[in-house]
């Protein structure tokens, strides 16, 4: 019997935070998208800290702000790829990164913005390498051997190989999708689509779902076509902006700022095991952290 007529209905991509965590096992890379203080899924980055998931290579945006800090600080992480960690007009460079890196807690995978990209790039490609003509004659190989200069076949030009910047699973924050995967960001997208093209796997949390024909009314706004999973996160890339919704909440950041640096100078971590303790490890969904944070909090930051 034909089956020519038979309807194959889409199945919902839709996840609980949990579930799209879950992807996530000890030892991965991890690429977090945003940018310094906009953009970043904090609602899966929390799920990662209560899940307590080690070992993780983050890879950052192309200038990363607190989130990574904070995976940082909660002992997630060994190795971070990234050009930046920190938080533009409050902080130079994250507290936790800056302990971590000086001792020796965690590697760094130094380069600047146009390797990141090359090697997200070459990642895409599903290439070895990207080469690139800038930081050759600097310290740049020196200081990371993964840059190796070569010669190249045509010209015989000195050039920079970038190593494929290969990631697992990629979380990001966008304003909407639809149930199907189709996602939308508002205004900028970062870095955010050369993190996804560069992972195996992309989990998106939203502002909002959309139907369908939302998305379709405007198809080129269309950042990700059928991302792997998408979490319903209203408010979900606080304490950090998400384009078109919210501001940052600068005030929470100074928050966990203070905590993390008084770890930084003096070695004490009762300030910031309290900050842990207090948004995530008791407060260990997103309504109940978003509860913790309060309302009226929240409603100040569409004032701009």
């Amino acid at each position: 019997m034909s089956d020519v007529n038979v309807v194959h209905e889409r199945k919902s991509r839709i996840l609980s935070v949990a579930d799209a965590a879950a992807s996530v096992a000890d030892g991965m890379t991890v690429g977090v998208g945003g940018f310094i203080n906009s953009g970043h899924p904090m609602s899966l980055v929390r799920q990662l800290i209560l899940d307590g998931r080690r070992q993780l290579r983050v890879v950052g945006a192309a200038s990363s702000g607190l989130e990574v800090d904070l995976l940082i600080a909660a002992g997630c992480v060994s190795e971070v790829v990234s050009p930046y960690v920190g938080a533009e007009g409050l902080a130079g460079i994250g507290p936790a990164f800056r302990k971590s890196a000086q001792e020796g807690l965690i590697r760094v995978f130094e380069l600047d913005e146009a390797h990141f990209y090359a090697g997200l790039r070459a990642s895409a490609q599903r290439l070895p390498f990207n080469p690139w003509r800038a930081g050759v004659g600097t310290d740049f190989p020196r200081v990371n051997p993964a840059l190796k200069e070569f010669r190249d076949p045509i010209n015989s030009e000195l050039l920079l190989a970038i190593p494929a910047i290969e990631i697992d699973v990629a979380l990001l924050h966008a304003s909407v999708s639809d149930a199907y995967g189709n996602v939308q960001h508002n205004g900028t997208r970062y870095g955010d689509t050369a993190i996804h093209a560069a992972s195996s796997k992309t989990f998106v949390s939203v502002e909002n779902v959309v139907s369908t024909e939302q998305i379709r009314a405007n198809p080129l706004a269309t950042s990700i076509g059928g991302a792997t999973g998408i979490v319903r996160a209203p408010y979900g890339a606080h304490p950090y902006s998400a384009d078109g919704h919210y501001g940052p909440d600068t005030e929470h950041i100074g928050e966990y700022l203070g905590a993390a640096t008084s770890w930084l100078k003096t070695g004490e971590r009762r300030d910031l095991d309290s900050y842990l303790e207090t948004y995530v490890f008791t407060a260990p969904t997103h309504s109940e952290y978003l509860s913790r944070v309060g309302i009226e909090r929240l409603l100040t930051l569409h004032e701009y």
